[in-house]
């Protein structure tokens, strides 16, 4: 096709020479005429098949690459609506975990303070009781100590009726002696 071509470009140039030798300036005759129509028609073959060999996969390339940056756009706006909405959720999860941590901090606090009450509680009921048990121990010490007192005078007062008896009292004087020794030592002695 291209030796077509430029056989029919020489022939229109050496047409062109004939026509100027006939005195012409440009020569127009039907060879001329016929040749130019061939050569149109051959450069209109040239760009329809050029069209459907080059223009026509570049066009559906470009189509096919404007359709893919397309979907790509709106896979991207989806993924950002997704990503918004998953953003709002976490700060939603976010002040519902303050929310709950404050909760849970509440009742801590709260438990904490029930059990320092029932601890305080328990510690005073201890107390008491060990107070009460120490009143106990001193007044049964208390009785100990005036049973002890008791017996000693009992003592003394055995051992100084047996010497008054031992020095050879009668029966008479040795009752008289006892009761002077009972209203000496008198009621408020056995009543404490």
């Amino acid at each position: 096709m291209g030796a077509l071509i430029g056989q029919y470009g020489y022939q229109v140039l050496s047409a062109g020479t004939e026509a100027a030798d006939d005195g012409r300036i440009f020569g127009l005759d039907p060879q001329l005429l016929f040749d130019a129509a061939i050569l149109a028609l051959n450069i209109f073959i040239l760009f329809t098949l050029a069209s459907y060999l080059l223009f026509n996969p570049v066009r559906k390339m470009l189509t096919d690459r404007q359709a893919k940056i397309a979907a790509e756009k709106e896979k991207t706006a989806a993924d950002m609506e997704k990503a918004e909405l998953l953003k709002a959720e976490y700060e939603e999860k976010l002040k519902g975990v303050d929310k709950e941590v404050e909760a849970i901090l509440s009742d801590a606090r709260k438990k904490a303070l029930k059990n320092q009450e029932r601890i305080e509680g328990e510690a005073r009921e201890e107390a008491a009781r060990i107070i009460d048990n120490a009143r106990k121990e001193a007044e049964l010490e208390k009785q100990k100590a005036v049973d002890d007192v008791k017996k000693e005078i009992i003592m003394v007062s055995t051992l100084m009726a047996n010497k008054l008896v031992a020095a050879a009292i009668d029966k008479d004087t040795q009752d008289t002696l006892i009761d002077e020794t009972l209203r000496e030592i008198g009621d408020e002695t056995w009543l404490s």
